[in-house]
């Protein structure tokens, strides 16, 4: 049985096959059964038979079960088929094929072209070779380490030394430029943390705070963004506001009672209070928009993730707290 398959990349394309059952619409349920027992061996893929105009346009779909439960062989597949079809086109990438199978129920997703005309289609042992992939590159990538699709070496306990260290360093690199640019923003501040040493205690609960809420905002972009490729950006972004409005003022609030009744200072507490309001407002804009950027240069959105986006929101939010306790202690007097 040969398998007609287009060399694989990231795009539909890459994972089409095109030897599959396809009748003209008018055709007969008997004609369907005709064409399985005689080309059944042929055929890649026969969880479904697909139905074409003349001009190969794809109207809709009949599965197997479908056909050999209508007990009159002469009704005509458009009569039983499904028309309400999910298709992907050839540039459609790879993700998005899995996740609308995956929400749909599906066992194959057809591939069209801009006229709607019937390419081929992805089938189930594709499918699930790329969420395979995809779920392993996304984890890597989150947890900071380069995932190289043409590498032939897995990133497993066989993968030789040299292609563990290539695939964890560049990140690794990344991270220190970051910690040596976080560093520059504190030491920018000196005079304030020499007045208002007790400042630095509260470094680490801003910026894992920042941190876990800016992921929470950049899972769901990714997700989203893969589901539906027509996603309304706006509509998105205001949602988003919104909910980073509420979790920003409920966190900002929790945490100057914490520091109000702990430290016994009210300057304290509000400097804390609401640089915990602003650094996760502004965290969750960086984890919204950074993958919005890359898809727009038509990059993966998942690599604008994980400690990337970590390295800048953490630079923002040292920035954003160290300035507000410079204007609050200012405004007091006290720097």
């Amino acid at each position: 049985m040969k398998k007609s398959l287009i060399i694989h990349n990231s795009k539909a394309e890459g994972r089409m096959i095109t030897n599959i059952p396809i009748v003209q619409i008018g055709s007969s349920i008997q004609l369907v059964e005709e064409l399985l027992a005689r080309d059944t061996l042929d055929f890649a893929s026969i969880d479904y038979i697909y139905v074409v105009d003349e001009n190969k346009v794809l109207l809709g779909v009949v599965t197997i079960k479908e056909v050999f439960k209508v007990k009159d062989k002469l009704v005509r597949v458009e009569e039983v088929m499904k028309k309400n079809l999910s298709v992907v086109h050839p540039g459609t990438h790879q993700e998005r094929v899995v996740y609308l199978a995956l929400a749909k129920g599906l066992k194959a997703i057809p591939v069209v072209n801009k006229e709607k005309q019937l390419l081929g289609i992805v089938p189930f042992d594709e499918i699930l070779q790329i969420f395979n992939q995809e779920v392993r590159e996304d984890v890597f990538r989150f947890g900071g380490i380069v995932f190289q699709r043409s590498s032939r070496e897995h990133l497993d306990i066989k993968a030789s030394a040299m292609v563990m260290i290539k695939s964890r360093l560049p990140w690794l690199v990344l991270g220190a430029i970051g910690g040596t640019l976080a560093a520059s923003v504190v030491s920018g501040f000196e005079e304030v943390l020499s007045k208002f040493l007790l400042l630095a205690s509260f470094i680490p609960v801003l910026v894992y705070l920042s941190d876990a809420v800016g992921t929470q905002s950049e899972t769901l972009i990714v997700r989203n963004l893969a589901l539906n490729p027509n996603l309304s950006i706006r509509n998105y972004i205001l949602r988003e506001f919104k909910i980073s409005m509420f979790l920003a003022l409920v966190s900002g609030v929790i945490i100057f009672l914490i520091a109000l009744i702990g430290w016994r200072n009210p300057v304290l507490s509000l400097i804390i209070g609401f640089s915990m309001f602003l650094g996760i407002i502004g965290a969750v804009l960086i984890s919204t928009f950074l993958p919005l950027i890359f898809r727009r240069f038509n990059l993966d959105p998942a690599v604008a993730t994980g400690p990337f986006a970590t390295l800048i929101s953490d630079v923002i939010t040292l920035g954003i707290y160290f300035s507000v306790a410079t204007l609050i202690l200012r405004f007091y007097g006290l720097l």
